[in-house]
């Protein structure tokens, strides 16, 4: 009898623990076939993370022929000043950085010879009134048969030279910036101010007070950054692909990541020494600039455009040289499950890329173009 009811015991021992495995086996294989390759993300983990769904978008894609070049003026707005006659210079006030306007005085020079020139100009001046009226006598005592040819062409030859002198001396004094009107009322100066040629910005200075300076020297430059362009150069394999009117977008990498759009003005004609082509290119809103003359600029001119579906670069995840997104599989009740697929990049531009994937895409599926990268990357 003791025997019977130990043999049951352990019967119902055996059969119990057979059950207890069997569900155990059981539950492990529902949840697998439930985790599967599926993330779950729960609705609150969603907005607790600012995730984000969209659909693939449609968007332009261009073919851009990259180039570098500098920002530069035309050369009316670039003005170098001189000295018409050589000097010292008696003051300079400005420096660089200093904006100037046309007409402004820019430093006075001071030289004994502007005494001699306007001297000489005073006495060719005194002696024009009689040497005018001598030629006109000999004209009128010519016509009488009163006076010899040869009294007449003298007094010719002296009032037609002596003009010639005058208006020469005259001119001098203008290029001097000295005024004829002025020497003639007695005025004389041994002091001349130079005045700026355009407005703009005094770029450099290469005078200092009491230096001399020659005809052929550069006392300072000015420039007018009112208008500024592109000088780009553009290398000879992609200079056919270049036309007038196309779109050229730039930045000036050293001071922004801000790009600025122009386009293509003039293309160059003739191949430099490095086998490249000057292009010239204008900004599309001038006005809003604050860019400074030789600037290095990457410019990449826009010579062909593609229509592609696109996502939001951020929804890209790279792994060992291998990108990556998460596309929305399903979602049941609070609970999104998304699925992750390896893409390949085809072009990229302006925050977005036109992908391609083995897995058939449609144009209802759902990316996760916000938060991806911190649950691929776990």
């Amino acid at each position: 009898m003791i025997r019977t009811l130990y043999k049951s015991l352990t019967l119902s021992l055996l059969l119990a623990s057979c059950t207890n495995k069997e569900s155990q086996t059981a539950v492990a294989t529902e949840s697998k076939s439930a985790s599967s390759d599926l993330l779950a993300i729960t609705q609150e983990q969603f907005n607790q993370s600012n995730m984000a769904l969209s659909l693939l978008e449609e968007k332009e894609f261009p073919t851009v022929v990259n180039t570098t070049g500098t920002i530069d003026v035309p050369p009316e707005n670039r003005g170098v000043v001189n000295a018409t006659m050589g000097g010292y210079i008696k003051t300079t006030p400005l420096l660089v950085g200093d904006n100037v306007r046309k007409g402004q005085v820019l430093v006075t020079i001071e030289n004994p010879e502007f005494v001699t020139l306007q001297q000489n100009y005073m006495e060719i001046y005194e002696q024009l009134a009689y040497l005018k009226s001598s030629y006109e006598n000999q004209i009128s005592m010519i016509r009488e048969n009163i006076t010899s040819q040869k009294n007449y062409l003298k007094a010719e030859s002296d009032y037609k030279s002596t003009v010639a002198r005058y208006n020469g001396l005259e001119k001098q004094l203008q290029l001097l910036n000295i005024s004829p009107a002025a020497v003639r009322a007695g005025k004389i100066s041994s002091v001349t101010s130079i005045y700026a040629p355009i407005s703009g910005s005094i770029t450099s200075i290469n005078v200092t007070k009491g230096a001399y300076v020659s005809p052929a020297m550069s006392i300072l430059e000015i420039v007018d950054n009112d208008h500024v362009h592109l000088e780009l150069a553009v290398f000879e394999k992609d200079i056919l692909k270049v036309k007038k009117g196309q779109k050229i977008v730039f930045k000036i990498p050293e001071a922004s990541t801000r790009n600025y759009d122009g386009y293509v003005r003039l293309v160059g004609t003739t191949i430099d020494a490095n086998r490249t082509i000057k292009v010239h290119g204008h900004l599309k809103n001038d006005e809003d600039n604050r860019f400074l003359v030789g600037m290095f600029v990457e410019a990449g001119i826009v010579v062909d455009s593609v229509f592609a579906k696109a996502i939001p670069q951020e929804a890209l995840v790279q792994i060992d040289n291998l990108y990556y997104v998460l596309i929305l599989d399903s979602k049941k009740g609070n609970t999104y499950y998304f699925k992750q697929i390896q893409v390949e990049l085809k072009e990229t531009y302006k925050g977005y890329v036109h992908i391609t994937s083995n897995t058939e895409l449609a144009s209802s599926t759902q990316f996760l173009i916000r938060g991806a990268f911190n649950l691929i990357g776990e």
